[in-house]
């Protein structure tokens, strides 16, 4: 019996046909993005692999690699996180630091301000280690007045006279009775005045500091013999005066 080749719509496909057919399946996955740069050279190239097979190959490698560019983003992210977080630590400790250098430099301006000013309203004796000889008020011929109108330190000639206290020079020279003397107006408003000095040290409209030099003591003026004639008043004029020892212990000074 002949037989006869078949035709119309039963004929089968040939195996070139289903290649060329697989082959545009692929294109339009690749077309639509499906595939695109995904796909591996020999994914693209294995036309024999079922079309089905392909797609859904690409399919989870373009999960794997949304996959892996998400975990990227994410370490990104926490790195950035954690800059911010160390940035903004150390902003702070930079603060900190810069406020307490600031307490501690203030701290220590307050401390120098505080004892320049005990300094300045310190007192002490006009000489160093002395001691009172004559007091205040004592009566005699010695005296104008009839009376001490200050007191009389121990000094040997030549020792070392300083002021009590902060003061202005208002008088430096040669004062009568007194001999060389210096009288200060202090920061107090009181007056301070050293005779009998055999030299002087310092000028009028000096300021001077407490423990400053004045000058040396000597005998000069009305005087029997070296001392330091010291007096205290409420003025400069001559009358004014005030118990010196009183006077100087109100200043805290061991008389």
């Amino acid at each position: 019996m002949a037989f006869t080749r078949a035709t119309g719509k039963h004929r089968a496909p040939s195996r070139l046909t289903r290649k060329s057919a697989q082959a545009a399946s692929v294109a339009a996955l690749a077309t639509t993005g499906v595939i695109g740069s995904l796909a591996s050279p020999a994914l693209a190239a294995d036309t024999d692999r079922p079309v089905g097979d392909a797609g859904l190959t690409q399919a989870v490698a373009a999960d794997s690699l949304a996959d892996r560019i998400d975990a990227q983003a994410a370490a990104q992210e926490q790195e950035a996180f954690e800059a911010a977080a160390k940035a903004k630590a150390e902003a702070e400790a930079k603060r900190k630091a810069e406020a307490r250098a600031k307490e501690i430099r203030e701290a220590k301006e307050r401390a120098a301000r505080e004892a320049e000013r005990k300094r300045l309203n310190s007192y002490r004796l006009p000489v160093v280690g002395s001691f009172v000889t004559t007091g205040y008020k004592t009566g005699g011929s010695l005296w104008s007045s009839g009376s001490h109108s200050g007191v009389d330190f121990r000094a040997a000639s030549g020792s070392t006279v300083v002021a009590v206290g902060a003061g202005t020079v208002v008088e430096a020279g040669w004062g009568g009775a007194y001999g060389n003397n210096v009288v200060l107006k202090m920061n107090d408003g009181t007056y301070t005045q050293y005779g009998h000095l055999s030299s002087v040290s310092v000028s009028v409209g000096q300021s001077v500091m407490p423990g400053e030099q004045l000058g040396l003591s000597g005998s000069s003026g009305n005087s029997t013999g070296p001392h330091l004639h010291f007096e205290a008043r409420t003025s400069a004029e001559y009358g004014s005066d005030i118990d010196p020892v009183a006077y100087l212990r109100s200043k805290g000074v061991n008389v």
